[in-house]
């Protein structure tokens, strides 16, 4: 027994226990996209502060990002095709493929095994192993007499299934991967004209597919499939004139609260308020822009709208209680997305034609500190990585 304590004790002295200060805890990191720089930062949250830049990744234009379970891993889907694993504790590139010509986005599967792509070119949806990056499936999005469709708004949902729109096809499928060696396909036809992109609800049962020529919203109850795709807000702007449109808006951030969605209105000055029992519309909320991203901070309470140009220098927002706007910010040139604190006592701004990435209290509206940052584009903290279609 002495021997046994003294080789321990041995053992200690010459393998020490890292400090605290040397230990870097996932649940702390994000992941803030350069897009022009082609290079991804790892932030610390709490302490507001850049621990590594990784460069090289390709075209992240229109980047997005997803979350191992364990929050290790950030997978950053480019514009270009590439599919990159990057290793949050490690400061490096874990895995890189090109999977295609032309990418819009991505997810991960409820167990974490499986990552999703939605492509353009080729026209379809590949999976990979999300340990490797190995191709596990190659679904075409055909219809029609042998006709490819761009895929857009692909979303992971429970049960091992991830959900996708057809934008060519006017189709919303769903992807069931539970056998991925043979994964099965639900396909639901005539939802509208041209669905450009979508959002799964936080609880994962509602699929909602905005439409870019007609009016209205597409949506799929995953509960009751068998009751078909509902169009919702067929009549909303119906007699008025068609306005120009600055930016599209970006659906994953809508804003979903207890009692209502708050839906940016395409190409109108108007954030509308639906009913998420009827799925009626209660009310339109004036803002000063085309909105792009409605987000609601983790309590639901405030709803933040960035808009499209010339009003891209601002951001609004709107009390959930009083449905209307209350404050006005200007954090810079460009406002191009926002991401809350996991409970949202923060919110970080990218402001892209300032270099820089903004933190404010929500509580007071103040601003903590300006973070630089190179052309910074897309702002995603690793706890997306225990939410449904994030």
């Amino acid at each position: 027994m002495n021997k046994f304590i003294s080789f321990l004790s041995l053992s200690l002295l010459i393998s020490p226990i890292a400090s605290a200060d040397e230990m870097r805890p996932t649940g702390d990191l994000g992941v803030v996209i350069e897009r022009e720089a082609h290079s991804v930062l790892i932030m610390n949250t709490t302490q507001k502060t850049q621990l590594a830049r990784i460069e090289d990744l390709g075209d992240l234009s229109h980047a997005s990002v997803v979350f191992s379970r364990d929050e290790r891993f950030a997978y950053i889907f480019g514009r270009d095709g590439g599919l990159s694993k990057i290793d949050l504790l490690e400061d490096e590139v874990s895995h890189r493929i090109i999977q295609g010509g032309n990418s819009i986005g991505g997810a991960i599967s409820q167990d974490g095994r499986i990552i999703a792509v939605s492509n353009y070119s080729p026209p379809g949806v590949k999976l990979f192993s999300a340990e490797t990056l190995e191709l596990l499936a190659d679904i075409p999005a055909s219809y029609g007499d042998n006709q490819l469709s761009k895929t857009v708004g692909l979303v992971d949902a429970p049960n091992h299934r991830f959900v996708v729109s057809l934008f060519d096809a006017g189709e919303i499928w769903v992807i069931d991967v539970n056998d991925i060696a043979n994964p099965k396909i639900q396909k639901f036809k005539n939802i509208g004209k041209q669905p450009y992109d979508a959002m799964i609800s936080a609880d994962g049962r509602y699929y909602i597919a905005g439409l870019f020529a007609e009016k209205g919203l597409a949506l799929l109850d995953l509960w009751h499939p068998e009751n078909g795709v509902k169009r919702v807000l067929e009549n909303y702007g119906k007699d008025d004139e068609q306005l120009p449109i600055y930016k599209m808006p970006h659906f994953e951030g809508w804003a979903m609260t207890s009692d209502y969605v708050f839906v940016p209105a395409i190409g109108r000055h108007e954030v509308l308020v639906v009913d998420n029992r009827t799925w009626q519309l209660v009310k339109t909320i004036p803002v000063l822009g085309q909105p792009v991203f409605v987000m609601a901070r983790p309590d639901g309470r405030q709803i933040w709208v960035n808009f499209a140009l010339p009003n891209n220098d601002k951001v609004q927002i709107i009390d959930a209680n009083s449905l209307s706007v209350t404050n006005t910010l200007n954090p810079g040139k460009a406002v191009l997305h926002f991401e809350f604190t996991p409970r949202g006592e923060n919110v970080w701004v990218a402001v892209r034609d300032d270099n820089q990435v903004v933190v404010y209290d929500t509580a007071t509206l103040s601003e903590i500190t300006r973070l630089p940052a190179d052309k910074p584009n897309g702002i995603f903290f690793s706890a997306r990585a225990h939410k449904i279609g994030m």
